[in-house]
């Protein structure tokens, strides 16, 4: 299957959390801005946070994302 519009990542922020460096995508999906979050350190990158409808709300899942994981 050939994709005619491929998605590639629009970072449109980027900040350091608890030694993640954590980044922003912005996408559009039915008319409709939605952000995913990946979070990546010196080991591994994950989609931290896969949708979330507002920035405030992505960077919020994001540091959850963080601290549960660096308390497992």
């Amino acid at each position: 299957m050939l994709i005619s519009q491929p998605d590639y990542p629009k970072i449109v922020l980027s900040f350091e959390y608890r030694g993640w460096k954590i980044e922003l995508d912005q996408s559009e999906e039915d008319g409709q801005i939605i952000y995913a979050v990946w979070a990546n350190d010196d080991k591994s990158s994950a989609v931290a946070v896969p949708y979330a409808a507002s920035q405030k709300l992505a960077i919020r899942y994001a540091k959850q994302w963080v601290d549960r994981r660096l308390s497992a």
